[in-house]
């Protein structure tokens, strides 16, 4: 078993309240990671209650809780319809999710999430695929490039960016963080390094574990999965996810406005309970990587 350096769990008595667990409910956590909300999901079922774990990432297995109540499965949660059947679920009282790296994922320098380490490019939640941020900086044309540092990092110069590095590729593979963060440090800020390197490393994440797209199927089946009254509580870390889940609690929909019938009214899946949660100075005084989390949760009518 990992210690509980593996991930300090964030936000997590706000996160577990929004649930509003029954006794003998049936939870899904669906981003498992070290185990610090899947245990106190746990802490608040009885023993008829019943909490189903996804983590695509092969370390947080090491993390798997011995509870005959607990079932871990290694998928990505973009397939929790499909595993939660197999499992002879269709029906759930409350979707937990928190969106972020795990402290685990970035203390690891070979995993290549932090901008502390220098690393070889992968950026890979799941070991397993394919696509890592090798492939992304070093075979991607240049338009491709520009779009996931523009969409996905918010970067200004992203065509300064992209032109640069599809440069300095010609001459050699770029294989490392210290070879991408030396190519684009001529477009940094003074003063402003942490949050530049930040949002290319987020971009290259993004990208390579097709974040957005994963959450938008997620989100899309959670309408499907939890029964009425059953809870959705979410955490998100930059506004691009957020964006993302407060639309779909709004409105069912990514983009645009639902359509009204006759009588000017429009059917949602979720109603808003609540405001937006942030974390306390508090927490953010001992979890540093609090500081951008975001809350929403939501009761399906």
């Amino acid at each position: 078993m990992m210690s509980m350096s593996y991930h300090n769990p964030v936000l997590l008595n706000e996160s577990i309240d929004g649930l509003n667990i029954k006794e003998d409910g049936v939870y899904v956590d669906v981003t498992f990671g070290g185990g610090g909300h899947s245990k106190e999901i746990l802490n608040r079922l009885g023993s008829s209650g019943r909490l189903i774990a996804f983590d695509q990432d092969q370390d947080a297995l090491l993390n798997k809780i011995d509870d005959s109540r607990f079932t871990l499965i290694n998928e990505n949660f973009r397939y929790i319809k499909r595993f939660l059947r197999f499992h002879g679920i269709k029906k759930v009282d409350g979707i937990l999710a928190d969106f972020g790296v795990s402290s685990h994922q970035f203390n690891v320098a070979e995993r290549g999430f932090s901008t502390r380490f220098d690393a070889m490019l992968d950026m890979r939640m799941n070991q397993q695929d394919k696509l890592s941020a090798f492939h992304v900086v070093n075979q991607y044309e240049e338009a491709h490039l520009r779009q996931v540092f523009k969409e996905y990092g918010e970067l200004r110069r992203a065509p300064l960016i992209a032109r640069e590095i599809v440069s300095k590729r010609n001459d050699n593979e770029i294989k490392t963080s210290e070879q991408l963060k030396a190519i684009v440090k001529k477009y940094i800020q003074p003063g402003k390094e942490n949050k530049f390197l930040a949002q290319i490393y987020q971009a290259l994440r993004i990208e390579v574990n097709q974040e957005l797209e994963v959450l938008k199927e997620f989100l899309t089946q959670t309408s499907e999965l939890l029964d009425v009254g059953g809870r959705l509580s979410c955490i998100s870390y930059h506004s691009l996810e957020d964006r993302l889940v407060k639309r779909f609690i709004r409105n069912g929909l990514f983009e645009g406005e639902p359509e009204k019938d006759v009588f000017g009214r429009v059917e949602v899946p979720f109603k808003k309970v609540g405001k937006l949660i942030i974390p306390t100075q508090k927490e953010i005084n001992e979890n540093n990587r609090a500081r951008s989390a975001k809350l929403r949760i939501a009761e399906k009518l």
